[in-house]
């Protein structure tokens, strides 16, 4: 079968654009021979990835099932290329890191600057995904180290305590208006809520809050960042939830204010897993001890 890296990329770029012509102009390669490929692919598999439509194309069911596997291809040929380069530097070996955003920003990034000047030869990746994709990728192999909400933990892998933080409610002060003092479950089930989607703790821990009422989250504002739900926020569009370290790192402004929320739904444990099979021993040894060396 006939599936080289260039068709790898080119059917992961189809399916992000839905056009043929804007994935191969991404590519810097001609129409006519990304169509080929795809059309040779389809025929190889026996199965139709794409239908046209009128404003280009939409990925198929069948090849929506198989976008997965073509994304776990493009995940190991990353991890192929970066290893050959890290060994080819003379490092003494590459681990990749996957967490959700708000451990990056809380956290993460800072151990990984520490970790860095400690280990000068060791090459760090950071993958940031939600928890459900972080334990995707260890279960694959394909990223070492996983860090994700206990919560929502479906490895039989080893976990092993990382930090704790818990969300707070955000929300524009000329659109909503809320007493001063902790805000209750009670105070925000009938208003808009700006969730992060599919998959993130925070649509977990959302979800949690309504279930303990009886009652089942609409969902209707789904965005894929923290910074879309402050943009949101910002418009009065609904009320957001983050960490309030999270909030600090995009310095809002004075009408953008947070409150802080009664019970236990909006707490958040996070553990740490990791696979052996890729990187060196020992260096994957040394990173996760400094990763669980920290302050809680």
């Amino acid at each position: 079968m006939k599936f080289d890296t260039t068709t790898v990329r080119l059917i992961l770029a189809i399916a992000e654009e839905g056009s043929i012509s804007r994935a191969a102009d991404k590519l810097s390669l001609a129409v006519a021979a990304a169509s080929r490929r795809v059309s040779d692919l389809e025929a190889q598999l026996g199965a139709k990835l794409f239908q046209r439509v009128p404003h280009g194309v939409e990925i198929t069911e069948s090849g929506a099932k198989l976008l997965e596997y073509v994304r776990q291809i493009d995940n190991l040929i990353d991890r192929l290329e970066g290893d050959a380069q890290a060994l080819n530097q003379g490092l003494d070996g590459r681990i990749i890191i996957g967490a959700p955003k708000a451990v990056v920003i809380q956290f993460l990034a800072r151990e990984i600057a520490a970790i860095q000047r400690k280990y000068p030869r060791i090459s760090l990746k950071i993958v940031e995904e939600n928890s459900k994709i972080v334990q995707q990728l260890l279960r694959d192999k394909v990223i070492d180290v996983g860090i994700y909400e206990k919560k929502s933990g479906f490895l039989g892998l080893a976990k092993f305590p990382y930090k704790e933080d818990e969300l707070v409610l955000v929300y524009s002060r000329p659109h909503f208006q809320f007493p001063d003092g902790p805000v209750g479950v009670d105070d925000i089930l009938d208003l808009p809520i700006v969730s992060l989607g599919k998959g993130s703790a925070v649509l977990s821990a959302v979800q949690r809050a309504y279930r303990s009422r009886g009652r089942q989250f609409a969902n209707n504002f789904t965005v894929s960042g923290f910074d879309t739900m402050l943009a949101m926020v910002r418009h009065g569009l609904g009320v957001g939830l983050m960490p309030p370290e999270v909030l600090r790192s995009f310095h809002p402004e004075a009408s953008l204010v947070s409150a802080a929320l009664i019970g236990d739904w909006h707490q958040r444990s996070y553990v740490l897993s990791c696979v052996e099979g890729h990187a060196q021993e020992q260096t994957l040894r040394n990173v996760v001890a400094e990763l669980l060396s920290g302050p809680a």
